[in-house]
């Protein structure tokens, strides 16, 4: 490219736009342009730190890597005016942001308090690094931090190569930085206790609603607008059930070869165990009469606490579902099959690559069928559903916004409403990666075969 006429720090947006079309970067012209107004000066200081993370978000790694050349030869280009700015690196052309620190030399380190290091043992730039702010970015050949071209965040510990090998807790631990994220297995455990806890509890509590149900006779179903208008499909509940078993069966399966297994396992237990722990308490406060007239509830067991205890524990273990000889009634606001099925679908989606197409759309067949057969069938009001629905999607997405972006850690409201997401997600900086792996170890013989 000729040099320019107008230094580049002076650029205007319009010129930027024109330096991209120029590049081939037109596509990104409304967005860094229009959009973002980029001019000379923002351009001079734009990192590939930058170009990953929101607001831009850039995810095609090709076109992060072409403009970052291009960006490199446009810096060598404009060495005066990135030094007039305070934002150069000399050494290997690069610009450090966050801080607005002139790093020079090949060896030298731009941390997250603004001070420069010596040394080949500090997270540097002299090896077309971007430091930027206090989770430095390890883009360059000096520095691998996990050997994929990942972010280290947060406190790191070094080895004497400069390796950013290890990420600190906020309890003092270390792990490995980048994606390999702790499993904290124990912490898998406690939420496993804790949903079963629950379910031991919401089971008590389908014994304790079934004996204040009203009578069908004095208080008949309340009026419903979709079970008023559809007729009643005695094999639907089955069918729901069915549904729920499915989407179980893809949930494991995608549990089972995920990387990450026991965070994702430790999400599902904490959010099911919440929504339940809710829906106790809905059943709890208002009895509401069955919803259909086929509905023969059993006879109630009053005062007798130990034939409840066992009824509960029947329940507890056939999971609540029809399948397995479980028939309850009064547990109507709202529906745990709701629940589930909802659930299971958000976190069938959530942790599967967005291509995964057949498995999304297969995912909200399930969960949309299973929910029009749980009405069809007459077993629950069509507000219960609703709110099941509704509660469900509601936490699943404020849990893995809060979690995602790391909130907890600035809102002190975050972590005295929330202190159970506090404690599970502290040291889960970010988005959990969808990669896979084979659970197991390969047998003898395939070692040999395959190496």
């Amino acid at each position: 490219m000729a040099a320019p006429e107008v230094s580049v720090a002076r650029w205007s947006p319009k010129q930027v736009a024109r330096w991209l079309e120029e590049e081939g970067f037109g596509e990104y012209v409304d967005l860094l342009c229009t959009e973002h107004r980029l001019d000379g000066v923002s351009l001079l200081t734009l990192t590939e730190y930058d170009l990953r993370s929101p607001p831009l978000g850039i995810r095609v790694l090709g076109d992060i890597k072409r403009l970052m050349l291009s960006l490199r030869r446009l810096r060598r280009q404009n060495g005066t005016a990135l030094q007039e700015l305070g934002v150069a690196c000399e050494g290997r052309d690069q610009a450090c942001d966050g801080w607005d620190r002139v790093c020079s030399g090949q060896g030298h380190d731009c941390d997250a308090w603004g001070r420069a290091g010596n040394g080949r043992g500090h997270d540097g730039n002299g090896r077309g690094h971007g430091c930027n702010g206090r989770g430095r970015v390890c883009n360059g050949r000096g520095h691998d931090c996990d050997g994929r071209d990942r972010a280290c965040d947060g406190p790191t510990r070094r080895s004497a190569s400069g390796l950013c090998n290890q990420h600190q807790h906020a309890n003092g631990k270390f792990r490995p930085s980048g994606s390999e994220l702790d499993p904290e297995c124990w912490k898998t455990a406690v939420s496993s206790v804790y949903v079963m806890l629950v379910c031991g509890l919401t089971s008590f509590v389908m014994v304790i609603v079934h004996d204040r149900v009203p009578d069908m006779q004095t208080y008949p179903p309340l009026p419903d607008i979709f079970l008023d208008s559809v007729p009643r499909i005695p094999w639907a509940f089955a069918m729901a059930e069915a549904c729920g078993l499915v989407l179980f069966s893809i949930w494991l399966l995608v549990l089972l070869l995920h990387k990450h297994r026991s965070i994702l396992m430790r999400r599902l237990c904490s959010l099911m165990g919440t929504v339940f722990m809710l829906r106790c308490v809905t059943m709890f406060v208002t009895s509401l009469s069955v919803p259909g007239q086929h509905l023969q509830c059993s006879e109630k067991m009053y005062g007798d606490v130990w034939e409840k205890l066992r009824r509960a524990l029947a329940i507890w273990s056939g999971f609540g579902m029809t399948l397995t000889g479980v028939h309850t009634c009064g547990d109507y606001m709202f529906s745990g099959h709701t629940v589930v099925l909802t659930m299971l679908n958000f976190f069938v989606t959530e942790y599967t690559p967005r291509g995964w197409n057949f498995i999304h759309t297969l995912s909200w067949v399930l969960n949309l069928f299973g929910i029009f057969f749980i009405l069809a069938a007459h077993e629950h009001y069509t507000i219960d559903v609703f709110v099941a629905f509704y509660i469900t999607t509601r936490i699943f997405m404020y849990y893995h916004t809060l979690a995602n972006a790391r909130a907890y850690q600035q809102s002190r409201r975050a972590r005295v409403w929330f202190p159970m997401f506090s404690f599970f997600e502290r040291n889960v900086h970010g988005p959990v990666p969808n990669e896979y792996c084979w659970p197991f170890d390969k047998p003898a013989f395939m070692k040999m075969l395959i190496g």
